[in-house]
């Protein structure tokens, strides 16, 4: 029955106060009654603390670990217990049916090892390019199918990929610090994972504006973490190509178009891949 299965929310947090609070909010109005709060801190005061005491009934276990998003989920890893996990941002929110919606979607169906669910923005649009319909998720469609916070695995899937690669993520300290999540569900796919993509599972997730020069970092950083996973995933030669072939088509099309700021984020992801090419495949 899905009322019998059990969460553990592995949430990683640090220099937030306002939006975890938010999150605990949502959390603590779950309609689903069997969840725990996995919080891993990364402060280096007691905000997490105070948070926590403010939500006495909410059931939680408070962990810390080094800065670096990988590195908080691994350090939540030997403590979880429950029979299925995710991994929420603590800056999303759930709505309050939410994990009673994922739980009728596992108890449903035995063969179901993981969701994805669709961010969306406060007023509900989607946050970047989503499907509209429901899909399995293979090891080609992974990359626009999950983000960390849409993510609900199976506890037992969690243990056979093992430990998130804390080359990737925020925090790492390496220039391919994002992609963790993807370089997980890979691993799990490669394996014979059954994944499935769900719109209908939406989290509400904040979108920042940036700047020029902050987009250009983020297709260099963001591109060298999809060369990476695809170096250490062993991607054929046909994907590997046709994710240098994008960006490259896109920076000369955006020249073309006199669109200069578009040209050298595709072009900044374009040599981010190939730098992280290089990188996974010495890791």
């Amino acid at each position: 029955m899905a009322a019998a299965l059990s969460f553990d929310l592995v949430v990683a947090t640090v220099d937030r106060t306002k939006e975890l609070a938010a999150l605990l909010e949502a959390l603590a109005a779950q309609t689903h009654p069997q969840l725990r709060l996995v919080l891993v801190d990364q402060n280096d005061d007691d905000r997490v603390e105070r948070l926590l005491d403010a939500h006495p009934t909410l059931t939680s276990l408070h962990l810390r670990a080094p800065r670096g998003l990988s590195r908080a989920r691994n350090a939540a890893l030997p403590h979880l217990a429950a029979d299925l996990v995710a991994f929420p941002d603590d800056d999303c929110l759930y709505p309050p049916d939410l994990l009673s919606r994922v739980a009728l979607r596992f108890a449903g169906d035995d063969r179901l090892d993981g969701l994805s669910g669709r961010p969306v923005a406060a007023d509900g649009r989607s946050v970047g390019r989503w499907p509209t319909g429901p899909e399995r998720i293979t090891l080609d469609t992974v990359w626009h199918r999950a983000n960390s916070h849409t993510i609900f695995l199976r506890s037992e899937l969690v243990e056979n990929i093992g430990t998130f690669d804390e080359a990737l993520g925020l925090g790492s300290g390496t220039p391919w610090a994002s992609g963790e999540e993807i370089d997980y569900l890979a691993r799990a796919l490669r394996f014979g994972a059954r994944v499935e993509y769900d719109p209908s599972i939406e989290i509400t997730h904040p979108v920042k504006a940036v700047t020029r020069e902050e987009l250009v970092a983020l297709g260099r950083r963001d591109g060298a973490s999809v060369g990476y996973v695809l170096a250490r995933n062993r991607y054929p030669i046909r994907t590997v190509a046709r994710m240098l072939v994008r960006p490259a088509v896109g920076s000369l099309v955006s020249l073309v178009l006199l669109h200069r700021t578009r040209a050298r984020f595709h072009a900044a992801t374009l040599v981010g891949r190939i730098s992280g090419l290089r990188a996974g495949s010495r890791a």
